[in-house]
């Protein structure tokens, strides 16, 4: 853990608290350190979690499947960034999404209880963490309106259009990198890949944009 302990003072959870008070709440937090390998699950749909996890190295994927293994992309989680926080604040609640390793993955998971629950020693930066947690929850909230934005609209053309400008808006710059492949971005708008990958084509020949793999450039 000592490796990842810049990462994890710089996680948004821990906003506000100093190194030793980070130490201190590790500790009260039963902090556990596992590793996935790719493509492996963190969590399946069906499961049930009491606590939390922390990516410290690698990218997840947060996604829905039916019965005949059809993929839905939420969203994704990379370095620093929190994930299932939202079932482990529920006690018993079924999940109903799964979390996938996109690439070889260090998770620190953290107990959710010990968060919500002040300890016996009465930690002062318990509230920190507390208000930390919900700045997270509030900020997924945000993000899924917006993905719910992109999949209200009618067509393939808009539904990039409208997720290639939040992510200009992001960058604050109109060439930036997106966090999927062609798969993993065909999910995430619920579009056919083919489609989408003809669509992208017509608008370069349109002069909307310019693209290598997940590099895109928007133009006036």
């Amino acid at each position: 853990m000592k490796d990842y302990l810049q990462i994890i003072c710089a996680a948004p959870l821990f906003s506000g608290l100093e190194k030793e008070e980070i130490d201190a709440i590790l500790l009260c937090l039963e902090a556990i350190e596992k590793n996935f390998e790719k493509d492996a699950y963190v969590f399946r749909t069906g499961d049930t979690t009491d606590s939390l996890g922390i990516v410290l190295s690698g990218t997840l994927l947060i996604i829905q499947e039916d019965f005949w293994g059809n993929r839905n992309i939420i969203s994704s989680a990379a370095q620093g960034q929190t994930f299932a926080e939202t079932f482990a604040c529920a006690p018993g609640a079924v999940m109903n999404v799964s979390v996938v390793a996109q690439t070889a993955c260090k998770i620190l998971f953290l107990n959710i209880k010990k968060i919500l629950h002040t300890c016996p020693s009465s930690c002062s930066h318990h509230n920190k963490m507390i208000q930390n947690l919900l700045s997270s929850l509030a900020i997924k909230n945000l993000l899924q309106n917006k993905k719910l934005s992109h999949l209200a609209q009618r067509t393939t053309r808009a539904k990039i259009l409208s997720y290639l400008s939040e992510m200009a808006q992001q960058n604050r710059s109109f060439e930036f990198d997106i966090p999927y492949s062609r798969q993993q971005l065909a999910d995430y708008l619920s579009v056919e890949r083919s489609g989408l990958s003809v669509e992208l084509g017509k608008m370069r020949r349109d002069g909307l944009l310019n693209f290598h793999k997940n590099h895109f450039v928007l133009l006036k």
